[in-house]
């Protein structure tokens, strides 16, 4: 039976298992899949004695592997270049290893699943870390008319929008966000504020103003950014468990070749959490 593995740490909490044995029983695919927690100092050997197993077919990398995967890989894809870390590693048939990135696939597919219409509007983007940088290529594919990246440290944003030739991607501070600014239709949050908590600093005139607010991070209940954005008056309010089981989903059909559908598995995991 073809061999699939999640590499992390922490990975004990990883949903990934659950989902991808959801999505082989859906698609009438045989395989099994596991986590494993590594250490940085001894990731690579893990990777290896991993994919000694001419069974062992692919595999996610998430925090803190995702950089190091990237440059283990002998291919990368563009988007995963660009990201300079992958999420997923795929066995060729030439035996060679594939490095890609389905983050940012994953969020598009939610945003589209979750009725967001992204074409010919405006995107505001916060963070400049790893996660913003593994969805600007799919988000800008959707032709936005503008997406702007806005970080604490606006250098970081600016140069996070260097790295992409595209009049509608721009890069600033979170301090230059204010409301003589036209309101933006999406306000993605990529940073870990949610994690520990906190909120990004950012004048709640442009976040009361949005359409639609999306926190890449979830829990068993809205985090803090969602709670702010609704007391704020913002109607449409999502959290990052669709771009989960998502960026689960590209993986699947890079390795299987068949679209796994997401919509029951994200009922399943919600009434889970």
């Amino acid at each position: 039976m073809d061999q699939y593995l999640v590499f992390g740490n922490p990975i004990a909490q990883s949903k990934s298992p659950l989902i991808h044995s959801m999505f082989a029983q859906q698609t009438g695919q045989e395989l099994q899949y596991g986590r494993m927690l590594a250490v940085k100092e001894d990731f690579i050997e893990h990777l290896e004695a991993f994919f000694s197993n001419p069974l062992a077919q692919g595999c996610n990398v998430t925090a803190p592997f995702k950089e190091m995967a990237a440059k283990w890989v002998n291919e990368l894809s563009s988007s995963a270049k660009l990201a300079g870390a992958i999420n997923t590693i795929k066995r060729q048939q030439d035996g060679r290893f594939l490095g890609e990135t389905t983050d940012g696939p994953g969020l598009v597919q939610d945003l589209l699943r979750l009725g967001i219409i992204l074409n010919n509007k405006r995107i505001l983007l916060l963070g400049a870390g790893g996660a913003a940088r593994g969805v600007l290529k799919p988000l800008l594919a959707e032709h936005p008319s503008l997406l702007m990246v806005a970080n604490r440290t606006p250098a970081k944003a600016q140069l996070l929008a260097s790295l992409l030739s595209s009049d509608t991607l721009q890069g600033c501070g979170f301090d230059t966000l204010s409301s003589p600014l036209p309101p933006f239709d999406l306000i993605i949050n990529s940073t870990s504020a949610s994690l520990s908590g906190e909120l990004p600093a950012i004048a709640d005139s442009i976040i009361a103003a949005s359409s639609h607010v999306y926190d890449m991070s979830y829990a068993d209940k809205p985090t803090v950014f969602m709670q702010h954005a609704s007391q704020l008056g913002v109607a449409n309010v999502y959290d990052g468990l669709g771009m989960l089981v998502g960026q689960a989903a590209e993986s699947f059909t890079l390795w299987r070749g068949v679209r796994p559908l997401v919509e029951p598995v994200i009922q399943i995991l919600r009434a889970k959490l």
